[in-house]
């Protein structure tokens, strides 16, 4: 009887008080929901990348004609800042060195965030790269077509969205001082 009565006060005792160690599996699990969605995230803009690439490659973007032909379009038809198509009329000109890297880098890119390594750098990387492309197509497509991805991309990189389901993970719990991922 007085085991009972012990553990009845203690029960009373308790009713008004939070575990911290609950409050702190909760914490936890919320913390890794949001890690793994970032890791979503980060798989699907390296998706979208390798497949604008496979896309571009299909169509023959990245042939000198094919590279010239849409920076061109942009030219005409955008409305981004004079100073940009003098810029991007550069790149056209020398479409034969041009194309094939953007190429690599769209391939590169989608390949790095799919597979979750250096994803500090590419995700920056990356973001910078779909804002010059933004940049390159204002007024020739819907504005938020690319700025969504640009924030994305940014976001990736901040919230270094490679330590889960990414290699990353794995240089991180190896070189603890890794900071490209």
């Amino acid at each position: 009887m007085p085991a009972v009565l012990a553990s009845r006060s203690v029960d009373s005792l308790n009713q008004g008080r939070r575990d911290p160690l609950d409050d702190q599996a909760t914490q936890q699990i919320e913390a890794s929901q949001a890690r793994r969605a970032l890791a979503v995230i980060r798989i699907v803009l390296g998706a979208m990348l390798l497949s604008t690439f496979f896309e571009n490659l299909g169509k023959g973007a990245y042939t000198p004609a094919g590279y010239k032909g849409v920076i061109d379009f942009y030219v005409k038809n955008g409305h981004a800042p004079e100073f940009w198509k003098s810029l991007i009329s550069v790149a056209a000109a020398n479409a034969r060195i041009v194309g094939p890297l953007q190429a690599i880098t769209e391939f590169s890119f989608g390949v790095l965030l799919i597979a979750g390594a250096g994803t500090r750098l590419v995700g920056a990387a990356a973001g910078a790269f779909l804002f010059t492309l933004w940049v390159s197509e204002l007024g020739a497509s819907w504005p938020w077509e690319l700025a969504m991805y640009v924030v994305v991309a940014f976001c990736v990189a901040w919230a270094r969205a490679g330590r889960t389901w990414g290699v990353d993970a794995v240089l991180v719990r190896r070189f603890p001082n890794w900071r490209l991922g």
